[in-house]
């Protein structure tokens, strides 16, 4: 059973084995090369995954994303991209992004997302990569990390295949994904504009498989916040009820939260949460910390509520539905008090486009000539919002061509070593088959 742990999809996932050799039969001259080529690099694509986990990056530790950048940076040169770092405004209070460009003689042009940062902060004592057997634990050594490493050395791979050049690339090497700065508009414009660019993304966060069947991701739910403030009318609680004093804070946001559950709930796709409420005569809450403070008596009708959760749709047009009905809800107040609610964007859904299914089309035949078997379309619902769904909008997308892990955004975090080589064959067979594509065309 598949079950989410977090904003980013993270996925418990059965054990996997990886290593068997594929008969390559079904493979061109051309993709042998390839795949003979990350056979003899995997130990050095472990290494480099070791040396960035090494490097503490959580998304507030600016000098630790920074530090990995450079380490990024220096592998994109390496392969012939033009490197650049984007930094953020001061306001934003973000280390800033990585970017690389190389621009080939013809073929799609193919945006690869990663992301620097990871959820463990500086003060966090997990913080080193170890290694036993066939499986490495660390900080960000699943999400995402090893996606990082997987998309380097698949241009290492078409590189030292010679066809590197058939396509054009991005990579965008984000350094907040894991909390992301505010606004979205300067945070995620440089991504934004590369997805316009594109005519193909690629994420490669971590992939699923279970029970031998893989899994092709071409749909991620939005994830969105809202907001709901209520206020009542404080009085001491003998009058609660009465003409005078009414139904207090606490009471009218039930109503609303139960009239959400009634009303709102049971489209397909559409969840909402209630993450954390606080209620009473005075509340302070801090949404940014996710933190609150409150004071009540049993005796006083309370006169405030503060409740803050999250949304996730398959779509805008769902989004939309959700918010028009949550508002309905929030505003049939009972007597003597108001509710107000608001909403925050956050990811985007990125929908499950014809596009998209052409492109896992691709993607399955080329695990069924590594001898993995067909990719079926993944439920969007087992999996969170990601960086790729800022442009999936505007371009056709795949995500989860990462390797395979579980515990993230815990220190039980882990990765199976053996899923390394094959995600980047097949990011990079990938790459070959729609350059070959687009040259017929």
């Amino acid at each position: 059973m598949l079950r989410t742990l977090s904003l980013c999809g993270l996925l418990v996932m059965s054990p996997v084995a990886f290593g068997e050799s594929a008969d390559t039969s079904a493979l061109d001259d051309t993709e042998r090369r390839i795949v003979e080529w990350v056979d003899a690099n995997t130990d050095a694509a472990i290494d480099l995954l070791e040396e960035t986990v090494n490097i503490g990056s959580g998304t507030m530790n600016h000098d630790g994303v920074r530090a990995v950048g450079r380490v990024m940076a220096r592998e994109l040169d390496a392969v012939g991209l033009e490197t650049r770092w984007i930094d953020m405004p001061a306001e934003v209070n973000r280390a800033g992004h990585l970017f690389g460009r190389r621009d080939g003689k013809r073929g799609p042009k193919v945006l690869m997302i990663g992301h620097l940062d990871t959820v463990f902060e500086a003060d966090d004592a997990f913080q080193s990569f170890v290694r036993e057997g066939n499986i490495a634990r660390g900080p960000g050594v699943d999400d995402m990390k090893s996606g990082n490493v997987i998309i380097v050395y698949a241009l290492r791979a078409l590189k030292a295949a010679g066809v590197l050049d058939d396509l054009s690339v991005v990579v965008a090497y984000t350094g907040d994904e894991e909390k992301s700065g505010v606004p979205l508009e300067i945070t995620r414009g440089d991504l934004i504009e590369a997805g316009q660019w594109a005519d193909v993304a690629l994420g490669f966060e971590a992939a699923v498989t279970e029970d031998g069947q893989d899994w092709a991701t071409i749909a991620r739910r939005s994830s969105s916040g809202w907001t709901l403030t209520v206020t009542g009318r404080q009085a001491h609680s003998s009058g609660i009820f009465g003409a005078d004093v009414g139904a207090g804070a606490i009471f009218e946001a039930a109503r609303i939260l139960n009239g959400f559950y009634d009303e709102v709930r049971g489209e397909e796709y559409l969840t909402f949460n209630a993450g954390t409420i606080q209620g009473g005569t005075d509340v302070e809450y801090d949404p940014q910390q996710n933190r609150g403070r409150t004071f009540g008596k049993t005796n006083v009708v309370p006169r405030q509520v503060v409740v803050h959760g999250g949304l996730r749709t398959i779509s805008a047009d769902q989004l939309e539905r959700a918010r028009v009905a949550m508002r309905r809800v929030a505003a049939a107040n009972l007597p003597h008090t108001e509710a107000v609610i608001t909403f925050e964007d956050r990811y985007p859904p990125m929908s499950p486009t014809e596009g998209n299914r052409r492109l896992m089309t691709v993607l399955s035949d080329v695990n069924v000539a590594l001898g993995r078997g067909p990719m079926p379309a993944l439920d969007p619902s087992r999996r969170g919002a990601a960086d790729i769904s800022f442009v999936a909008p505007y371009t056709d997308a795949l995500a989860g061509l990462g390797a395979l892990g579980s515990g993230g955004h815990t220190p039980n975090e882990s990765l199976q070593l053996d899923s390394m080589p094959l995600a980047i064959k097949r990011a990079a067979l990938l790459l070959y088959r729609l350059s070959r594509t687009a040259a017929d065309d």
